[in-house]
């Protein structure tokens, strides 16, 4: 048993299919059913059902794959290890960021990260909190940047910085003219993404939902996966929303006004890693970056509002 038959079990399992498992392993496909069927003879068990059209655990295959995801786990943690002390600033960093940042924030940090240090690469996975979280337990993320708090014994956090959030309505909207937007006044209509996106409840808490979902009447059949879709749902007067500032920049040629909430609502964004993370310098590099780079863009941001420029018109 090697680690590598290992490697091929966990992508079967993951792929449920022998040729794409093959092809993540970037191995040809009788390579890798030949390396599973040999762990299958060193084992002395059956550890996969195979039919046409799909690849499934058996009930021992099951629990030996936990057992194999811990033993890469430990692995990667020794290689890291190894890797750290010879230079903790060289090499990829895992890194997940959620869906309402990832696109805002990515542009901001890439280059001054990579002008401060060359040899740190960033490897992004964008995904919601859940799956993040989930990355960090099993070791496929080396940190993540979370707007809520992961609430796990295994996880550490740190706070990066606060985002305002700002109150995004369509051009006609009865508070258009208004120099700052009280957050309960847009309870009744608020858009909000998809379940399992954090800025969902975080907008619904800011403007005091009472039901725990702001999807009444004609609302209930909008789902939006994405801010950029909820932000064309209010310029089509859908309802009105709550965006993170950062994101400000990138609708400034959507027919929406963009004010200031009175209770200056914020969400916390905070990057979250393991306990032992070998490798804390990288993860300060990153910190540093991150905190100058918002500094700036939020600085932007208030100065355009400050300039009364908030409708966001293709000329602003």
């Amino acid at each position: 048993m090697n680690l590598q038959e290992l490697r091929y079990l966990v992508a079967v399992a993951d792929h449920r299919h022998f040729g794409r498992a093959a092809a993540s392993c970037n191995v040809s496909q009788p390579t890798l059913s030949s390396q599973i069927k040999k762990l299958e003879d060193e084992l002395g068990v059956t550890l996969l059902e195979r039919t046409n059209k799909r690849v499934d655990l058996t009930p021992v295959g099951a629990q030996i794959l936990a057992h194999a995801r811990a033993a890469l786990a430990e692995a990667g943690q020794m290689e890291a290890v190894a890797r750290a002390a010879r230079d903790p600033l060289v090499g990829p960093l895992k890194l997940g960021v959620i869906p309402t940042l990832a696109p805002y924030l990515m542009p901001l940090i890439l280059k001054p990260l990579r002008q401060a240090h060359s040899s740190l690469t960033i490897d992004l996975w964008e995904d919601q909190t859940r799956s993040l979280i989930e990355g960090l337990r099993e070791h496929r993320l080396d940190a993540a940047l979370l707007a809520t708090p992961p609430d796990s014994p295994e996880i550490t956090e740190i706070a990066l910085f606060d985002e305002p959030l700002l109150a995004a309505l369509p051009l006609n909207h009865r508070l258009a003219s208004e120099k700052r937007v009280q957050e309960e006044d847009l309870a009744d209509e608020l858009l909000v993404l998809a379940e399992g996106n954090c800025l969902a409840n975080q907008a619904l808490a800011a403007c005091g939902s009472k039901t725990g979902h702001a999807r009444s009447g004609f609302h209930s059949s909008m789902q939006a996966a994405t801010l950029e879709t909820l932000v064309n749902l209010v310029a089509a007067g859908y309802g009105s929303t709550l965006i993170p500032a950062l994101s400000a920049d990138s609708f400034r040629r959507r027919e929406i006004v963009l004010l200031p909430l009175a209770r200056r609502s914020t969400r916390t964004i905070r990057l979250a890693s393991r306990p032992g993370f070998p490798r804390p310098q990288a993860l300060r590099a990153l910190e540093k970056v991150i905190r100058k780079a918002v500094a700036a863009g939020l600085a932007q941001t208030a100065e355009v509002r400050g300039r009364g420029a908030t409708r966001l018109l293709p000329d602003w």
